[in-house]
């Protein structure tokens, strides 16, 4: 990793990677809130899940929505803000979005490997832990791979 070769793109170059990135991420989000809002729609999810349990499917369609607006938000902003040109504080707002968008998807994420897993194991504690693992890995992969040079090493090899 020390020897590792950096190369500066243009802005246009960034921008354009960038905005890559949130169509990427988009229609996988966007999936899961449509599988999200049909479940609702089934009689199993009133007679399977206590209300509690409602709530918790409810707040992580919240976290989607909340996940879906941030990644949108940079094609808004830079539509409306400047769309004949792309500034450096462009890139880091829409940057910024995009990760941040990150997290509300990995909790909604957990909240829902947890009603699963209670579903199909019918233990409590047993879905927890695995829906802890779950986000354990998301947090590593997405939040602290990234700021570790340590774990980048151990996965360069």
């Amino acid at each position: 990793m020390k020897d590792e070769k950096v190369e500066k793109i243009p802005l246009s170059e960034a921008v354009t990677h960038l905005l890559e990135e949130c169509r990427m991420v988009l229609p996988g989000i966007q999936a899961l809130f449509g599988f999200q809002l049909i479940v609702v729609f089934n009689p199993a999810f009133s007679e399977k899940l206590s209300l509690t349990e409602r709530g918790f499917h409810l707040t992580a369609i919240g976290l989607i929505v909340v996940s879906i607006a941030m990644v949108m938000a940079p094609a808004a902003y830079h539509r409306q803000r400047d769309p004949e040109s792309v500034s450096e504080g462009f890139i880091i707002i829409a940057t910024r979005l995009l990760l941040y968008s990150m997290f509300p998807l990995m909790l909604a994420l957990g909240l829902e490997f947890f009603l699963i897993a209670r579903l199909i194991t019918n233990n409590v504690w047993l879905s927890l832990l695995l829906a802890l693992a779950l986000v354990s890995i998301f947090s590593t992969l997405w939040f602290l791979l990234p700021r570790s040079r340590n774990l980048q090493r151990l996965l360069a090899g």
